[in-house]
C-alpha cells in the first residue's frame, strides 16, 4: 500500500489551519502503526542532502539487514529498504522543504499478516535533519515539532484591586492566574486624614504592582517564542505598572500596547484580546473568532450568504458559490466506497473515524445485497479532505475551527460544517 502526501501543496488553496490539521491527522494515524520487530523505517532527508548519498546508505543498510537471524524479520526489513530505495529513484530532486519517507511491515491481522505500507511526505516547513531509523514504530518527533505554534503573547489585565495573567498561542487562550490586592479603592475621610489615607493607598498600590511584576516575570520569562506583551486595565494603574520598575527589562522591551478595558479579571483578558485584534491579527484564536462571528452574523440577518450542513455545503461548492468553508476539527467522518467484485455493485458508506479501522478489518463480512459476495473497499476519504478537494476546484478556502473557543463550540450546533458564500446559492 502506498500513500503519498504533499502537505505543502496537496490542495493548492488550502489554509494553514487545514495543512496543520491534515498533518496532525496523519501523525495520529502513523502513531497507531506498530511492527512486531524493528520493521518500520523512518527516513528524513533535508533539502540540501545529495540523493546518491542516501541511496548508498540504504544499500549499506540492506547489507547489514541481510544478517538478521529471524527469517521473517529479515525479509520484512529487506522489503522495506528495497521499497524505500525504489521510491528514491522516482525523485529527480529533493523538494525545498525536504522529504520524509515512512516504510513499514504493518500487521493486518496478527503476526504473519504483515503488508508493506509507505507514506511519502513533503512537510509544510523545511526539515533540518538527516536521519535513517529502523524501529518497531515510526519516528515522528520532527514532524510533531512542525505543529507547534511559533508565537505566543502575554496578557496582563490590571487595576488596583486585581490582576489577571494569560497566554495567547495560536488558537489557545490560557488563563494562568488571577491575584487580588485587598487595597481599598475609596474613603470618606477628609483633611490630613485624607492625605494620609491616599499615601497608604499609593503604598499598597505600589506593593501590589511589585507582586504583579513578580508574577509576570515568573509566568512569562520561560515562555518560548514570546513575541510580545499587551497590558490593559480600567484606570491609570496599567500605565503606572507598565512605566514603573516592576517588569523584568526583557519583558518590558516586549510591551506592544497598553489598552483601556473595563475589567481586570478573566472577562478583562477576553476584552483585551478583542481590543488588541490588530496586534493579534495573525493569531489563530482571533482569526477563528472572526470567521465564526461573520458566519453567525450573516446567518442571523438571513442574508442568504451563510449556509450549514454537509449536503448544503457540498452543493454550494459544486456550483462555485462558496468563499470560505468552516469545519470543526471534531468532524471525523470517512466516505468509504465499497464494490462487489462479482457484479460491480458499488455503494458509499459513512464511517466515523473511531470506527474506520474496525470497518477495514471486517470488510469481508459485508456482502453484496445483489449477489451475496463479500465486498471490497475501493476508496476511502476523510470528509475534510473531500471538501478540501471540492474547494480547490473553485479556489474556496477551507478553515479548520477548534472547539476550544466559544465560537468553535457554537459551530458544532450547526453540525460542524458551514460556509460563507460569495453569492447566494440557488
Amino acid at each position: 500500500m502506498d500513500y503519498s502526501y504533499d502537505l505543502r501543496g496537496f490542495i493548492l488553496s488550502e489554509s494553514v489551519s487545514l495543512r496543520k490539521f491534515r498533518l496532525k491527522k496523519l501523525i495520529d494515524e502513523l502513531k497507531s502503526k506498530r511492527g512486531y520487530h524493528t520493521e518500520l523505517i523512518s527516513l528524513y532527508i533535508p533539502p540540501n542532502k545529495v540523493l546518491s548519498d542516501v541511496t548508498n546508505q540504504l544499500n549499506q543498510e540492506y547489507g547489514t539487514a541481510s544478517n538478521i537471524k529471524s527469517k521473517t524479520t529479515r525479509k520484512n526489513v529487506l522489503d522495506c529498504i528495497t521499497k524505500t530505495t525504489q521510491r528514491l529513484k522516482m525523485i529527480n530532486s529533493i523538494p525545498d522543504n525536504g522529504i520524509v519517507i515512512f516504510t513499514g511491515a504493518i500487521p493486518q491481522n496478527g503476526q504473519g499478516s504483515e503488508k508493506i505500507e509507505q507514506y511519502v511526505i513533503i512537510p509544510p516547513k523545511p526539515i533540518n535533519i538527516y536521519k535513517y531509523l529502523c524501529s518497531s514504530e515510526f519516528y515522528l518527533e520532527p514532524l510533531e515539532e512542525q505543529l507547534a505554534e511559533e508565537e505566543s503573547y502575554g496578557l496582563i489585565a490590571v487595576d488596583r484591586g486585581e490582576a489577571s495573567f494569560a497566554i495567547l498561542t495560536g488558537r489557545n487562550l490560557q488563563i494562568l492566574k488571577t491575584i487580588t490586592s485587598g487595597a481599598p479603592s475609596k474613603h470618606d475621610a477628609g483633611g490630613q486624614s485624607a492625605r494620609r489615607f491616599e499615601r497608604v493607598i499609593e503604598q499598597l498600590a505600589h506593593e501590589f504592582n511589585i507582586r504583579v511584576g513578580e508574577y509576570a516575570n515568573k509566568l512569562f520569562l520561560e515562555v518560548k517564542n514570546l513575541k510580545g506583551i499587551v497590558i490593559g486595565g480600567p484606570g491609570p494603574t496599567k500605565d503606572k505598572f507598565a512605566e514603573g520598575p516592576y517588569l523584568d527589562y526583557r519583558l518590558k522591551d516586549k510591551i506592544l500596547a497598553i489598552l483601556d478595558i473595563g475589567y481586570s479579571d478573566e472577562t478583562g483578558i477576553k476584552e483585551l484580546v478583542s481590543r488588541a485584534e490588530d496586534i493579534f491579527r495573525n493569531v489563530r484564536y482571533v482569526e477563528e473568532k472572526k470567521l465564526v462571528q461573520e458566519f453567525l452574523g450573516k446567518l442571523s440577518k438571513d442574508t442568504g450568504f451563510a449556509i450549514y450542513g454537509e449536503k448544503e455545503v457540498k452543493a454550494a461548492l459544486n456550483n462555485g458559490s462558496v468563499a470560505v468553508v468552516l469545519i470543526s476539527e471534531s468532524v471525523d467522518i470517512y466516505k468509504v466506497t465499497v464494490k462487489c467484485p462479482q457484479c460491480d455493485y458499488t455503494e458509499d458508506k459513512s464511517v466515523s473515524g473511531k470506527d474506520i479501522s474496525k470497518f477495514r478489518a471486517e470488510i469481508n463480512s459485508l456482502t453484496c445485497p445483489k449477489c451475496n459476495t463479500p465486498m471490497n473497499i475501493i476508496s476511502e476519504k476523510n470528509i475534510i479532505d473531500e471538501i478540501g478537494e471540492l474547494a480547490d476546484l473553485t479556489n474556496a478556502k477551507v478553515e479548520i475551527i477548534s472547539t476550544d473557543t466559544e465560537e468553535g463550540a457554537q459551530l458544532l450546533n450547526f453540525g460542524g460544517i458551514a460556509a460563507i458564500l460569495r453569492y447566494k446559492s440557488d
